[in-house]
């Protein structure tokens, strides 16, 4: 724990690189599977276009920079002093990461459905969970930066 101590700011700097970079494929996933539902017919080259950018984008990008996020996430709360687990706030932020972690999951569950493996939500549906992952990312910052609990 030491050691964790020392490399502190590298720590903290590489979760939040680690987690500007999953955000960003949380955002950008859905609005290519609105595209995805509302402009490609299945079986094109368009199609094949599509699945290859989703499934590039899932497993190249966000799904290493979850794993990164997680892993220096894990780090920073085993330091002693930097989380006092009897406030509320971090309670609050671990919930919404784990809601995020889950909606990571139905993001690469939706990508297999439109490999084929099933029925594919509207574009509507698709815009109004595009939404999801700012709701996350607002309750996590304010929880760590307002600390309102």
């Amino acid at each position: 724990m030491t050691v964790l101590v020392g490399l502190y700011p590298w720590i903290k700097a590489l979760h939040v690189i680690a987690v500007i970079a999953w955000m960003a494929g949380l955002f950008y996933l859905p609005r290519l599977f609105v595209y995805h539902a509302e402009s490609v017919t299945r079986g094109t080259e368009t199609d094949t276009l599509f699945q290859t950018m989703e499934r590039k984008l899932l497993k190249l990008i966000m799904t290493p920079s979850m794993i990164v996020t997680w892993i220096f996430g894990l780090m920073l709360v085993s330091i002693p002093g930097v989380v006092d687990w009897s406030e509320g706030w971090p309670w609050l932020k671990a919930v919404a990461v784990i809601g995020m972690t889950a909606f990571h999951g139905w993001c690469a569950g939706q990508r297999k459905r439109f490999a084929g493996q099933g029925e594919t939500l509207t574009g509507r549906r698709y815009r109004l969970m595009n939404e999801v992952p700012t709701l996350f990312l607002l309750v996590i910052v304010v929880a760590v930066i307002v600390k309102p609990f």
